[in-house]
């Protein structure tokens, strides 16, 4: 397939590109013929030609194209032009990794370890100030099935062996040799081409565990242990406790997924733990063929000499080799953990019984008595070693692998609440009581030894379902300790009371004890989503943390973690107005906790699109509000994300790096953002609620947005892809406020509008007083993050695209109206944005960006025009499988060729 002349962002990029691109070429020739091979090439240069000459002199050639292509070349353009989009994706991740390399040679980014620590020195803070903070710290990712991830798992695996080829060269392998990589290029891109890119069935929650488990199992268990080993050795800390703790949603989130029940929980459990287990028993069995050391020849601890006195291996063979016997003695007991926890044999069961660990603190302590004895009769070289690391691996993950956490809707945890109350002949109608009748009715109960929940009483089956869920969760904390769950979210919290009904229905299970809650395991957090939800977050905790279940668990946790939403809220009120309104509760939470004596806890719901939240993370920790971080974070990955940022070990360690060194600044070195907010808060406040308005007065007050929205973008279509398994919508109306918000963000994004990530700003802007958003734009790294951002998303967007989307609305009068006002705004947006940061264009300051996505573009346009001609076909009556697999075709495509799309 011919490549763009768009400069690349350097020479190694366009070389990789033009290679990835040759090879397909030459398989799309030979797998699909000539003739679909310059079908797409004479649609590419049409396209080309539409976006430079827009209007009829550009749009003539690409509609008699687009319109003569038959279904098969339609469906076949669509998968060359996706399959382009993957390949060039990874040969920009691997020029991301070389910039990476390169700018830490010249000089620590702060982003990185090094830069952390020099920012660190520069304001006065030392190693050990760096030291105590991660003593305590935790930074965690949290690993959810949104479903914003258009590619199979087949795929991702595909592009990931085409890294690794790749890869080869830049290590110098064999397999670098030019005819041996070329023909392993080749055939991965054979099978890449001849593998269905969208899938044909949908998902079932199993499905997402699995996905969830092997980039656990691929990446973060090889890549979260060397982290916290380098960080040990940085720090000169060797007994640094982890700090990154992975986190997972999948299987423990059922708001609004009828799907996931106990069964659910239950594997999402057993399922790491098999990976892990697994990952275990391997490395055991790799020490065991490693230390063969004779007792006879090197001098062994008492422990070490005790443990493998103990071990039920009686080989002859390695009597006097007692390494040997006490790995052999580990491998067994591992062996029958296997079976416990995962509910199956181990793949290679030891060749004698042992008892089973109760749990991974007692693997850790065998593993700690070998390497006690090592270091002490040997000396430092086996202080960092296969057996270190194998430690330290126990260490982040135990036996449980990453920490679920639990998800309900408020409205769900009333009605079970209310249930059995009214079952017990508590109360008969719950739901009528106001907010701090409830709480007095709740707060008793939790004071009450006795339980609501009788064996011989009918339950709805909801109430059951809750129940069970709860009762499988207890059942996991018992199996793989505290660290297997910590956290049950409540959404749609607006009122205290959400979050006592959760204790009380952990009462129910025995995780909430009466007369001593502070021993609760699982924590109430809410979930603060919409713009009324931040507005009243602060009144709400205050409330909450009144009352003494609720304040003696956060007390004995000592942090009260609080989740805050920034899709809802940017679907609610506009993307400037919820990260403002976001800034400004993370600020008033911080207010409240520390009024209690406790330290907050902020669970970020990011998503990848701008309008989710999305953007660099670094800067995004980095730009939080002064003290809101203080060493604790967690942040939601989710969809496409997940694969972008963690799907091969290089980048994410550079994703979990820059986390840490976001976390140590935040913490210890944090921006002026108090001064900034004192200075500037009356004008971001304005700001925001301007654009909160002409953001609502297009969405919910425009007489037929809705339609246009649902003809002008592939929503219908989107919610028949096979990418999640919960619906896109959380009732069956068509309301904007209904609809989820990643299907939401995901139609715009594949119009190529990008609504949720910049409209209203520019009407905020209009006759403010430019040289104080410059001054703000300059030192404030709030409002610098977000202008960042709104410039990255709009450079991806398209309004010449758009423009041929609106056409598919029926009613032309509408669709003239509101896609002028789209574009009006775009314009005003995109004026404020260069009259503030002084450039000529969109992303003159970063222009590395700027680079990558005009290489990449070229190819993402010509799906975005036969997605539209194949909408306009089916709708038109066509209903041929064909067409629907060539309008899905295109939207992963784009998704994948936009990145943070959805």
């Amino acid at each position: 397939m011919p490549v763009s002349a768009e400069p690349a962002a350097d020479d190694r990029l366009r070389e990789e590109v033009r290679l990835l691109g040759g090879l397909l070429g030459e398989v799309i020739r030979d797998e699909g013929g000539q003739d679909l091979y310059d079908r797409i090439e004479a649609v590419r240069v049409a396209s080309v030609g539409y976006h430079r000459h827009a209007g009829a002199r550009g749009s003539a050639e690409l509609e008699r194209l687009l319109s003569d292509l038959s279904l098969d070349d339609a469906v076949g353009l669509a998968h060359g032009f996706a399959v382009f989009s993957l390949l060039a994706n990874v040969a920009e991740d691997r020029a991301g990794k070389r910039r990476a390399r390169s700018q830490t040679a010249e000089g620590a980014r702060p982003d990185t370890p090094e830069g952390s620590l020099a920012r660190l020195a520069q304001a006065g803070r030392s190693v050990e100030d760096a030291r105590t903070l991660l003593s305590e710290a935790l930074i965690s990712p949290v690993l959810t099935a949104h479903p914003s991830e258009v590619r199979r798992k087949s795929v991702i695996d595909r592009i990931a062996a085409v890294s690794d080829l790749l890869d080869a060269c830049d290590r110098d392998d064999l397999a670098c040799a030019p005819e041996v990589m070329v023909n392993g290029l080749r055939r991965q891109t054979v099978i890449l081409w001849a593998t269905r890119l969208v899938r044909t069935t949908g998902l079932v929650v199993q499905d997402e565990i699995d996905t969830v488990v092997s980039f656990l199992e691929r990446v973060f268990l090889k890549v979260a242990p060397e982290q916290l080993i380098d960080w040990r050795r940085r720090l000169n800390a060797p007994d640094l406790k982890p700090f990154i703790r992975i986190g997972a949603w999948v299987g423990g989130d059922r708001d609004g997924n009828p799907n996931v029940d106990a069964a659910a929980l239950r594997a999402a459990f057993a399922t790491p733990a098999k990976a892990v287990l697994r990952h275990y028993l391997e490395a055991v069995n790799t020490l065991g063929a490693e230390l063969s050391l004779s007792g006879s020849l090197a001098a062994v601890s008492p422990a070490l000499q005790a443990l493998a006195a103990s071990s039920g291996d009686g080989s002859p063979h390695r009597a006097d080799e007692p390494y040997r016997r006490a790995l052999s003695q580990i491998y067994a007991r591992l062996s029958a953990t296997h079976p416990l926890l995962t509910g199956e044999t181990a793949p290679r069961p030891a060749p004698f019984a042992a008892p089973p660990y109760d749990g991974p603190d007692a693997f850790r302590d065998d593993l700690a008595i070998l390497q006690d004895s090592l270091v002490a009769s040997h000396g430092a070289v086996f202080a960092d070693d296969g057996l270190s690391r194998l430690i330290a691996t126990v260490d982040v993950f135990g036996f449980h692998m990453a920490t679920l956490d639990l998800r309900q809707n408020s409205d769900v945890h009333a009605r079970v609440v209310g249930h059995l109350l009214r079952v017990a002949g508590v109360c008969p109608d719950y739901a009528a009581l106001d907010e701090e009748a409830r709480i007095a009715l709740l707060s008793a109960e939790l004071a009450a030894p006795r339980l609501l929940f009788s064996p011989y009483e009918d339950y709805d089956p909801e109430v059951l379902k809750e129940r069970a869920i709860l009762q499988a969760a207890a059942e996991a904390l018992r199996t793989f300790g505290p660290q297997a769950i910590r956290t049950h979210i409540v959404s749609k919290t607006d009122a205290a009371s959400d979050l006592l009904e959760v204790y009380l229905l952990l009462k129910e299970v025995g995780l909430y004890r009466h007369d001593d809650p502070a021993t609760c395991p699982i924590q109430a957090a809410p979930l603060f989503e919409t713009i009324d939800d931040l507005r009243a977050a602060r009144p709400t905790l205050t409330r909450l943390l009144q009352e003494p279940s609720a304040l003696a668990v956060a007390r004995a946790r000592g942090v009260q973690e609080v989740m805050i939403g920034y899709s809802d809220s940017n679907k609610d009120g506009s993307y400037l107005t919820s990260t403002w309104e976001l800034h400004e509760a993370s600020r008033a939470l911080l207010s409240v906790t520390e009024a209690v004596g406790v330290r907050l806890q902020l669970f970020h719901g990011r998503g990848g699109a701008v309008g989710r939240g999305g953007g660099s993370s670094f800067a995004g920790v980095i730009s939080q509000p002064t003290g809101t971080v203080a060493g604790r974070i967690r942040i939601t990955e989710q969809g496409e994300v997940i694969a972008n940022k963690y799907g091969e070990p290089d980048v994410a360690r550079r994703n979990l790096d820059a986390l840490t060194a976001g976390t140590l600044i935040a913490s210890l070195a944090p921006p002026p953002d108090e001064a900034m907010t004192a200075k500037h808060g009356a004008t971001a406040s304005a700001l925001s609620v301007a654009s909160m308005a002409a953001y609502r007065a297009l969405v919910y007050e425009t007489p037929g947005f809705v339609d246009y929205f649902r003809a002008a973008t592939p929503i219908n279509e989107i919610a028949e892809l096979k990418i999640g398994s919960r619906p896109t919508s959380r009732t069956a109306s068509t309301a904007i406020e209904d609809l989820r918000a990643i299907p939401w963000v995901l139609s715009w994004s594949q119009s190529r509008v990008m609504l949720p990530g910049w409209f209203g700003f520019g009407s905020a802007v209009q006759g403010r007083d430019m040289e104080e958003l410059r001054a703000m734009a300059a030192d404030w790294p709030f409002f610098r993050t977000l202008l960042q951002n709104m410039e990255m998303i709009m450079a991806k967007s398209d309004m010449t695209i758009a423009r041929r989307y609106a056409g598919l609305v029926p009613d032309q009068a509408l669709a003239a109206s509101i896609f002028g006002a789209l574009r009006a705004e775009w314009d005003r947006t995109r004026d404020a944005v260069l009259a503030i940061t002084g450039q000529s264009d969109l992303l003159g300051g970063q222009p590395e960006l700027d680079r990558l996505i005009r290489l990449r573009m070229p190819y993402v346009e010509p799906l975005n025009h036969v997605q539209i001609e194949l909408i306009r076909r089916r709708r038109s009556g066509d209903d041929d499988p064909r067409v629907r697999e060539g309008i899905l075709l295109t939207i992963n495509g784009v998704a994948a060729g936009l990145r943070n799309s959805g």
